[in-house]
């Protein structure tokens, strides 16, 4: 019995290490420390208003109209299982953009790497909807408008 707890003492510890170790997600997939930031912008010209919806399988963040320059934004860390996603459904006048605006990614590192590793701007403009590339400081259009 006095092995048994070692050997579970030992798991554990060694799960708690391995979430704490640089880089150890992309190993680990279900293991992610970050501390994710997720925030919706309206970057629209003019005065019109964008109103968002977003939501998980454990969490609906509710509906929030945003005005020029407006902020929605949230913090989360993914689950253990590494299935964390987020969905946000965008309207601005007969204007519609649907899309996951955050997911646990394994191997490719797109994501991840465009919002620096913490934290996702994505941006409503007249045009479409962007990913800001925070490394290279430059919106990237992602998502055109439905009509």
């Amino acid at each position: 019995m006095r092995a048994l707890k070692g050997i579970v003492v030992f798991y554990l510890c060694a799960a708690l290490a391995l979430s704490i170790c640089p880089g150890s997600s992309a190993k680990w997939p279900g293991l992610d420390p970050t501390n994710w930031h997720v925030h919706v912008v309206n970057g629209f010209g003019g005065q019109r208003a964008l109103v968002v919806h977003c939501w998980s399988d454990l969490d609906d963040l509710g509906t929030h109209t945003l005005y020029p320059g407006g902020d929605f934004n949230w913090h989360f860390h993914v689950n253990l299982p590494g299935t964390t996603r987020f969905t946000c459904d965008f309207h601005a006048d007969k204007q519609h953009a649907l899309f996951d605006v955050f997911w646990k990614e394994s191997e490719h590192m797109w994501l991840r790497t465009h919002c620096n590793w913490k934290a996702c701007f994505w941006i409503a403009k007249d045009d479409g909807i962007y990913l800001k590339n925070v490394p290279e400081n430059r919106d990237e259009r992602i998502h055109p408008w439905e009509q």
